[in-house]
């Protein structure tokens, strides 16, 4: 079997340097093609050295020659700027795109991507999120494959397979509830950045990292599930499951339910979105069922975490309001890294973002980034 090439769009990031590791570990069926990065250019420059990828492109273009220096003596192409990323993922080449790029960045390449009929290991939710109606259109036109990366939609997606669409029911995406499941509303009014910071099962970056601690990040997936399955809001649940092994569930329409559990590790879902539709043997540890007694669920506390019921707002609303949503939370996140303001204060400015954007019910690709910029001013205005 020919080694699968892997353009890894974002490989400095949590997600994408986890990916370099399942290619490492199977080297006889993984290369690395590229490997982009937006500003963590040592680490980019570490990487490339290790695993001497075909080429590798730096988003921001002032790194270009520091990057271009360090790789001089190595047979890599170097790059920058998004346009040469939107270019290399249309190659022959390339295999798989797993876009890891965080935010709203990763939407033009993946719809280059797509454009070119590559298989999509997505782990880059704000695209769906943004522009879902758009990608799903054009990966069936153009026979490009969506394979989830997120763990829980990595998790439907296997419980899917061999299954008719007519026959679910419902499906029920599993959260952990973060760091502040059991604070009440006024205990959340005095949480720190750092407090956010320290997710209790899973290790993440920064801002998927406060998107879990908010909820928002259940909000997308939400979103996020009913463009990759085809689905009503009505047939999305979401149940907060602080143990994190079941992943996610569906169930159909004769009672039945099916699940999808292991440990939480992204390099799963990382290695089946690559491999699919095989299995292959990795030796990560395995579930010891009789380390975990017992599993919690509970309904999620929207009066407290209230992203997630505008998530389900702007699903419902459709057209550029989860495009909104998004660039309100992207800015509000951005500043609560900074301390600029308060954990509840973020969903305060999303609320008042979305009440005051202009809508567009059918929007063209062009709308989606005016309603990109248009929520990013209204929300930087409420500073």
């Amino acid at each position: 079997m020919n080694k699968k090439q892997i353009a890894i769009l974002g490989s400095t990031g949590s997600i994408g340097t986890q990916a370099l590791e399942v290619i490492a570990a199977h080297p006889d069926k993984f290369e690395v093609y590229a490997i982009t990065a937006n500003n963590s250019v040592e680490l980019l420059i570490e990487q490339a050295v290790r695993f001497q990828p075909e080429m590798v492109i730096i988003a921001n273009e002032q790194y270009y020659a520091y990057i271009k220096k360090a790789l001089e003596n190595y047979p890599i192409k170097v790059y920058a700027g998004v346009k040469a990323i939107c270019e290399m993922v249309e190659l022959p080449s390339v295999d798989v795109v797993l876009t890891a790029m965080v935010g709203y960045a990763g939407l033009l390449p993946t719809i280059h991507a797509v454009k070119a009929g590559k298989r999509i290991a997505l782990a880059n939710k704000e695209t769906l999120v943004v522009a879902g109606e758009i990608i799903c259109d054009l990966a069936q036109q153009y026979r490009s494959a969506i394979i989830p990366v997120d763990s829980e939609h990595s998790a439907i997606f296997q419980c899917l397979i061999g299954e008719q669409n007519a026959s679910v029911e419902k499906i029920i995406l599993t959260a952990s509830g973060g760091p502040f499941r059991q604070k009440t509303y006024d205990e959340l009014r005095q949480v720190s950045t750092r407090d956010a910071l320290k997710h209790p099962n899973w290790e993440m970056g920064a801002k998927i990292t406060i998107d879990s601690a908010s909820l928002m990040n259940k909000g997308f997936e939400v979103i996020e599930a009913k463009w990759l399955f085809g689905l009503k809001p009505s047939q999305i649940e979401v149940l907060i499951h602080p143990q994190s092994i079941i992943h996610s569930m569906v169930q159909f329409v004769d009672g039945s339910v099916k699940a999808q559990i292991g440990l939480p590790d992204m390099k799963l879902p990382i290695q089946y979105a690559f491999a699919f539709p095989q299995r292959i043997e990795n030796n990560y540890p395995r579930l010891d069922f009789t380390q975990y007694a017992r599993f919690d669920f509970q309904q999620p506390d929207t009066s407290k975490f209230r992203n997630l019921a505008f998530a389900y707002d702007a699903m419902e609303k459709g057209g550029t309001m989860p495009c909104v949503l998004n660039a309100a939370n992207e800015v509000v996140v951005a500043a609560f890294l900074e301390e600029k303001i308060g954990f509840l204060r973020m969903s305060d400015i999303i609320e008042k973002t979305m009440q005051t954007a202009s809508w567009i019910a059918k929007p063209t690709y062009e709308d989606y980034v005016l309603a990109d910029k248009q929520a990013r001013e209204l929300t930087l205005a409420q500073f």
